[in-house]
């Protein structure tokens, strides 16, 4: 039986909902990735281009299986030794960023640079997303609305390749 990918999108875009993240946020950080490349750029495009993104199965997977994940690790209902790996977020992991990656390789090589730029310094809910505070487990969400980011801004600079000049490094 293969899910409806509409049904799929729902569910993935409830979740990102229920766990506190929303879509002008993840835009945000769009803005962020995208501001001295394309001159023109609004928060509106942002969104959209994260919209976007999110139509995508291969996204609606991880976010569904990273946010459960999560859950079930907030609930302690992990074996061991995974519940206290994912729980305390062990920086050796790094299988949340691997299901990350799945979102960002549809976008291309710029997205895994993004990616890894966004994830390195952490802005805006990012921060949030990463700060440990006891109540939430949030080791897989940050690196998906990362990636989501990542591939949403790969996407606008895909279809800008000629503001390059806009660059102010």
């Amino acid at each position: 039986m293969v899910i409806e990918t509409k049904t799929l999108e729902e569910k993935a875009r409830e979740l990102l909902t229920s766990r506190g993240v929303s879509l002008d946020e993840i835009g945000e950080l769009v803005m962020f990735l995208q501001k001295d490349y394309i001159k023109d750029i609004t928060l509106e495009k942002c969104v959209e281009s994260v919209n976007s993104v999110l139509t995508k199965r291969e996204v609606h997977n991880a976010i569904i299986t990273g946010i459960q994940l999560d859950i079930l690790a907030e609930e302690g209902k992990l074996l061991n030794p995974l519940q206290e790996i994912v729980a305390d977020d062990e920086g050796l992991y790094g299988i949340d960023e691997i299901l990350a990656l799945s979102i960002v390789n549809v976008y291309g090589s710029i997205g895994f640079t993004n990616y890894g730029y966004i994830d390195k310094v952490k802005p805006g809910i990012l921060k949030e997303l990463n700060s440990h505070d006891g109540k939430h487990v949030h080791t897989f969400l940050d690196d998906i609305v990362g990636a989501i980011a990542a591939s949403a801004a790969s996407r606008l600079a895909h279809q800008n390749p000629g503001k390059s000049h806009y660059i102010t490094q």
